[in-house]
């Protein structure tokens, strides 16, 4: 295969056609390495002292993958979070506090905690095998609660389930690992170091498609365990959620050895339909097994159900005499309640049956099977419970009557069962809700509530007091004291995991964001997250649509209306202001197969009129009256789909030029880019010089330039982590790749910066970087930033805000002006200094409104650049150059930031009260003088450099107003 490489900077430009094999899986041993790189990254880089302020929000939360309790005080103990690292509390979830800002990954599939000694371990890499269950990286422990952490091991495992740590031997620890999720591979089964992860020693491995999901232990002997494997194969289009190899296995010396027990003999389920298993252990001889049954239901056993009048599958062999002969009446009742667009009368789909231009079966053919209706009503077994009363020889299911609305279909992202340790009757199951039994299985009771979100992942029962529960779920925790009755809600971290965010152009300028499980809200920008909204009743935030929620546009015109949805393209135009919604997904034409729409449908306002709305299914659609209705203004625009039970050979990502009304770009889940220059009248495909089948994450039209654009690529569903990231000067006729010096990671998004054409913004799997030459190289921020997901971004212009939308951390904002404004072409040898332009003077500066709260600190936020690290002085000059203050600050090279107090010496209230009689400058009550109302110069003085800056501290309400006086708890006045 000829390849012809023009080698431009670290940028490469691709000629030729058919460059790229197959991509490969990436290593542990190469993933691992990139962490490393990202930590160099972070140390290196230039922008690593940009400030990030997370925004929240909080109440929704995100989806919890296990607990670590202290059974000695259960008002201490861990929550990790799928993609939100490990948080802390100490006062039973009243706050929380993170240990994993510094850690490599934040994406966990176990933690335990060794009480004795204070260590945590954690198992990177969640487990529930959904479309976000990130890669891990292995296993982690911090002896300093998150200060530091060591990275000790099984860098190929990606998905950790379980961590045993024996109570006797803190340095002998069992690990299950799952393995990976997209892909085979032999780092999987059952670990185990006697050194404290110096070294590992696999003790159980069945095949590299088969992992273990889950590892219990006798409480009163940790030489009997039990271990559930998981034969699974999951690919981007099908879930394939059992096999033969799963099964139950049991080790009684301590993992060091295991026999399969889950014989056909035994009384548990065998073959190819075993999915997820979970398992409890209660003593030496009560074991408990729930298991995802995906065998199909005898034919007898199916429920009997007569559903009124015409139903789809009744058309599939309709001759067409019958269906004339149909009554009017019912067949019009049949077509509203289908959905079928109000063109499809009773009258007219008659005459199109009695003319020939479709047939009877062209009813079923257009309703499709619809993809939630793939994902909730496959009739298969589902869940099962099943217990050993003679640790684990034989086995007998506990229920007579299906665990129907448990699982649902997709029991792989569930599979727990958790023994009462006071009550061997005493199980806990759950899925979408969470249930209980008392008399060993044989029936239950549901313990959901109003306040409990679905979906759950981890329970904890306290061993000391039956009913005390702490529960993890897709909302967060939750805490009960009466066995489920009733619960406490404890979701302060900013842990939401957002698909997308987006940003209005009001004064005060709100974000928008769809979140996993959470749906959609809407808040404003500069929202304080805190407590005292529980007593105003007020949160910063408001929901805008359920689900799991999806993209969001806004009109630029008229910020009230709304574009957004949830899962499968259920897409709505909403007004906030009158609360009307319409629901606006394109349908397809009767006697058309239907469209394929991607779990996160790309919807599109055109920058040319705000009427016209895009839509990607597998064709592109097109609106020109706000989504009312809808043609297609392409062919299959995907490689046109694969069988499987999750759609696939759909868009995922749309953009239009802003040079030219109709010139459109679109990328696939498949891996296609195609071109219109004319508004969809003719296509072009322009990925056939880019890598194959790789999931098209995002494409950006320049502001620029009318002839280039961006593209990444995402290979997460492939196992294969390179970063994928390209730009075209030619309309994509030939691309040059940009990832240069960035580290492993899938990419997400990229953005451009809409005031200045070289500088680049990127999320990954694993961070947010910056590239200030147009993909040269790239920055990684890390100020307040963790390694965290990040999957869309939007640069707020008027503001000059950069709003990240993280999955797992909620949104974070930052200041970007300091590098938009920056001239990139004299950075070698420059330094600048950059503030507010104006801050309000306050009487309440350095003052208290009551001697029981700390006085009023006011900061004045100041950014600067400089091309080498030093000791920087900073002063600060009334307009006669006068001296009032001055400070020093360590600087590294690159961009920095810091914050002026706004107090002066009293040599320079002195000056100021000389230079104007009228002035008089008192102390303040925490024995400060501040700067009155005015206008000054900043000076930055750096290795024999100097810059300086304006600023002017008004008396009216100038810009970077501070918050009204309630915001610090002033008391109001009585009238």
């Amino acid at each position: 295969m000829k390849k012809l490489y023009t080698t431009l900077g670290l940028s490469l430009l691709i000629s030729g056609t058919g460059i790229f094999a197959q991509q490969e899986v990436t290593s542990g041993k190469d993933y691992r390495a990139a962490i490393e790189k990202k930590l160099e990254l972070n140390q290196q880089s230039i922008v690593k002292n940009i400030p990030f302020k997370n925004v929240g929000p909080t109440v929704m939360s995100g989806r919890v993958t296990d607990l670590a309790v202290n059974p000695e005080d259960p008002t201490e103990f861990y929550v990790a979070y799928a993609t939100g690292g490990v948080w802390y509390t100490k006062n039973n979830g009243t706050t929380f506090q993170s240990v994993t800002d510094n850690a490599p990954t934040l994406k966990i599939g176990d933690i335990a905690k060794d009480w004795k000694n204070g260590t945590l371990w954690v198992g990177t890499g969640e487990v529930n095998a959904s479309r976000s269950s990130y890669a891990g990286i292995g296993m982690m422990k911090t002896e300093d609660d998150g200060e530091t952490w060591e990275v000790m091991g099984l860098p190929d495992s990606h998905h950790i389930s379980r961590i045993l740590i024996n109570p006797e031997n803190p340095d002998e620890i069992v690990v299950g690992v799952t393995g990976h999720l997209y892909s085979d591979n032999a780092e999987r089964g059952i670990f185990k170091t006697t050194d404290g992860g110096q070294t590992w020693t696999k003790k159980l491995f069945i095949n590299e498609h088969t992992g273990i999901i889950d590892v219990a232990v006798n409480p009163d002997n940790y030489a009997e365990m039990y271990a559930a494997a998981w034969d699974k194969d999951r690919k981007a289009w099908d879930f394939k959620e059992g096999g033969e190899s799963s099964g139950i296995y049991k080790s009684t010396d301590s993992g060091d050895t295991w026999e399969l027990i889950s014989t056909k003999s035994s009384g548990f389920p065998t073959g190819d339909g075993v999915g997820r298993i979970g398992i409890s252990v209660f003593d030496g001889n009560t074991v408990y097994a729930i298991v995802d049954n995906q065998n199909h239901r005898p034919e007898e056993d199916k429920k009997e159900e007569k559903p009124e009048g015409l139903q789809k599958k009744d058309f599939d062999k309709m001759s067409q005499s019958k269906f004339l002969k149909l009554e009017d009446e019912e067949l019009e009742k049949f077509l509203r309640s289908n959905g079928f667009q109000d063109q499809y009368t009773a009258e007219s789909v008659k005459e199109m049956v009695r003319k020939g231009s479709i047939e009877p079966k062209d009813l079923s053919i257009y309703l499709g099977k619809d993809a939630m209706e793939n994902m909730l009503n496959t009739p298969v077994i589902g869940a099962e419970v099943y217990r050993s009363d003679d640790a684990g020889k034989t086995w007998k299911r506990t229920h007579d009557d299906y665990l129907d609305d448990l699982y649902y279909s997709y029991g792989y992202y569930f599979g727990m069962v958790h023994v009462d340790p006071q009550d061997k009757d005493g199980i806990y199951i759950y899925g979408v809700p969470i249930i209980k039994s008392k008399d060993g299985g044989k029936t239950f009771k549901s313990i959901d509530a109003s306040n409990v979100h679905s979906d759950h992942h981890a329970l904890w029962i306290d061993p000391n007091k039956s009913g005390h529960l702490i529960n993890g779920n897709d909302g967060g925790v939750n805490i009960s004291y009466d066995d489920g009755e009733t619960w406490i809600k404890n979701n302060t971290p900013a842990v939401g995991q957002f698909y997308s965010v987006n940003v209005d152009n009001e004064k005060n300028y709100n974000v928008y964001g769809g979140l996993q499980d959470n749906g959609v809200w809407v808040g404003p920008h500069n929202y304080e997250e805190g407590p005292g909204w529980q007593a105003s009743g007020e949160y910063g935030y408001e929901s805008i649509m359920g689900g799991d929620g999806m993209q969001v546009e806004i009109d630029s015109r008229d910020a009230d209306i709304v574009y957004t949805g949830f899962q499968f393209g259920s897409y709505f135009r909403i007004n906030r202001k009158t609360g009307e919604r319409s629901y606006i997904q394109p349908k397809h034409s009767l006697g058309e197969a239907p469209y394929r729409f991607n779990w996160q449908s790309p919807i599109l306002l055109s920058p040319h009129n705000q009427d016209i709305v895009y839509f990607g299914t597998n064709k592109l659609m097109r609106s020109m009256d706000q989504g009312e209705n809808w043609q297609p203004i392409s062919e299959d625009l995907t490689h046109g789909g694969k069988e499987g039970d999750v759609p696939y050979g759909t868009l995922a990502s749309v953009t239009e030029s802003p040079f030219q009304f109709g010139l459109i770009y679109t990328g696939s889940d498949d891996g296609y880019i195609y071109r219109t220059k004319d508004g969809g009248g003719s296509w072009t495909k322009i990925s056939d010089k880019l890598p194959q089948d790789l999931w098209v994450s995002r494409l950006v039209a320049s502001e620029h330039s009318k002839e280039r654009v961006y593209a990444t690529l995402n290979g997460y569903r492939w196992d294969d982590f390179k970063p994928y990231v390209y730009v075209s000067e030619d309309y994509g006729t030939t691309w040059k790749a940009i990832s240069s010096n960035l580290p492993l990671s899938p990419v997400n998004v990229i953005r451009e910066d809409p005031a200045n054409e070289k500088i680049l913004y990127l999320g990954t799997d694993n961070g947010l970087y910056v590239s200030l030459d147009r993909g040269g190289k790239w920055q990684a921020f890390s100020a307040n930033f963790p390694n965290v997901p990040v999957h869309d971004l939007r640069v707020q212009e008027r503001d000059k805000d950069l709003v990240v939308g993280t999955h797992g951390r909620s949104i974070y904002i930052a200041d970007i002006s300091p590098i938009s404004d920056m001239d990139l072409d004299k950075m070698e040898d420059a330094l600048s200094v950059s503030s507010a332009k104006e801050i309000r003077f306050s009487p309440r500066w350095g003052n208290s409104y009551s001697k029981w709260m700390d006085p009023y600190v006011p900061e004045l936020p100041i950014s600067f650049y400089t091309s080498e690290a030093g000791k920087a002085t900073i002063t600060i000059q009334d307009d006669k150059g006068n001296e009032l203050q001055k400070f020093e600050l360590d600087v590294d090279k690159g961009f920095n930031t810091a914050e002026y107090d706004l107090t002066i010496t009293e040599s320079g209230k002195e000056k100021l009260q000389k230079a104007d009689e009228k002035t008089t400058i008192s102390k303040a009550a925490n024995e400060k003088f501040y700067i009155p109302v005015g206008k000054y110069t900043m000076q930055l003085q750096l290795n024999g450099k100097t810059a300086e800056t304006k600023f002017e501290v008004t008396g009216g309400r100038g810009g970077n107003r501070e918050p009204e006086p309630e915001a610090y708890g002033e008391p109001g006045e009585t009238y």
